[in-house]
């Protein structure tokens, strides 16, 4: 059986002497993929990251929270150990996710609206869902 390139088939392999060889990794570049929209994985990996929806807390739960948050400051230089768990709304898209952040309280800013802990972080009021600890055995 004969071929159209069986003249050439068996010829050495032409290496140019005015330019340099590509390198191996050069040559593989050639052949990558090729992504004719920039930003469009980053766009969509966001658009599948999952957000929750902010849950609105009924009477019941608002007072039993500000119950919570009176008893800590009553009790603030005992350093109780407590859990808060509060909605952190996302930067990029509606929604945002629930945090639970487990420590001591530093003080309660009624003028700034929030939570600090000794770790320095601040948690505003709000968005708290949940404050949880031995501190509070006696009111449930």
């Amino acid at each position: 059986m004969t071929g159209q390139y069986d003249d050439i088939i068996g010829l050495p392999h032409h290496v140019s002497s005015t330019r340099p060889q590509m390198s191996l990794s050069d040559r593989a570049a050639q052949f990558a993929p090729f992504a004719a929209l920039t930003g469009y994985d980053a766009a969509v990996k966001e658009t599948a990251r999952l957000t929750s929806s902010r849950i609105d807390l009924d009477d019941y739960a608002k007072e039993s929270l500000n119950e919570k948050l009176l008893l800590i400051e009553e009790r603030i230089e005992s350093n109780p150990q407590i859990i808060i768990t509060y909605f952190m709304p996302d930067d990029r898209k509606s929604g945002g996710a629930y945090v639970s952040v487990t420590g001591t309280v530093k003080k309660i800013d009624d003028y700034e609206h929030v939570v600090v802990m000794r770790d320095g972080k601040k948690i505003p009021i709000n968005e708290i869902a949940i404050i949880e600890g031995d501190l509070f055995a006696e009111l449930e």
